[in-house]
């Protein structure tokens, strides 16, 4: 006698591997199509007051979010401010600290008691370039002085440099770059150009030389 197969209760869903029909697609596709069902029943049943109070949900969500753009702008709008007032501040005071030190520079006010220095400043904050220039001319000739002092040998500034070594003289890789500038404005005249800014940097090298050796 021949037994019966069993019968699957539902012949439109098979059997998974895990024997789960939420693993079935046929029975996740029914599923879905009846939930569908039900909701735009629902929906069509209640409409009109479904429609209201979504308008008012959507409502309040925009007011909340245009909340929050207001917000964050005003803020971005106030951290921008402090920020531009902070550093307009900061350049006062660079330019303020910056104006003291040129004007004690040009009157002689540096803590300094080396005459020649104090009339090499005057010739850097001048308002023409030929006194820029003179200023370099005259802080090399304070730099040949001071090789002398320190009893380098040699008939020239250069020829003296030559002679310096690093470990006696720190800032000798300076010391050429500041000469060399003085030699082009020596030997090109009125053709070699310098800006102030320059010039500015040119002496504080020459600055640093003397410092290192209390020359200033």
């Amino acid at each position: 006698m021949a037994v019966p197969l069993p019968v699957n209760p539902n012949p439109v869903l098979g059997e998974t591997v895990l024997g789960s029909d939420w693993l079935n697609p046929d029975f996740l596709f029914n599923q879905g199509f009846e939930f569908f069902n039900q909701f735009f029943y629902f929906f069509k049943k209640n409409g009109p007051d479904m429609l209201s109070f979504s308008h008012v949900v959507l409502f309040f969500f925009a007011l909340f979010f245009i909340f929050i753009m207001a917000y964050t702008t005003i803020r971005i709008l106030e951290i921008r401010r402090k920020e531009y007032k902070h550093l307009q501040h900061e350049i006062a005071e660079y330019a303020h600290h910056q104006a003291e030190r040129e004007k004690k520079a040009s009157h002689g006010d540096e803590i300094s008691k080396n005459k020649r220095w104090i009339q090499t400043l005057t010739h850097l904050f001048s308002q023409h370039s030929s006194d820029w220039k003179l200023a370099i001319i005259e802080a090399d000739s304070m730099l040949d002085e001071l090789l002398m002092e320190l009893g380098f040998k040699g008939e020239t500034l250069g020829e003296r440099l030559k002679s310096a070594t690093q470990d006696k003289f720190n800032n000798l890789t300076h010391a050429w770059e500041v000469h060399t500038v003085r030699n082009r404005i020596a030997h090109e005249g009125v053709s070699f150009e310098i800006s102030q800014h320059e010039a500015k940097r040119v002496i504080t090298l020459y600055e640093q030389i003397f410092r290192e050796f209390g020359f200033i």
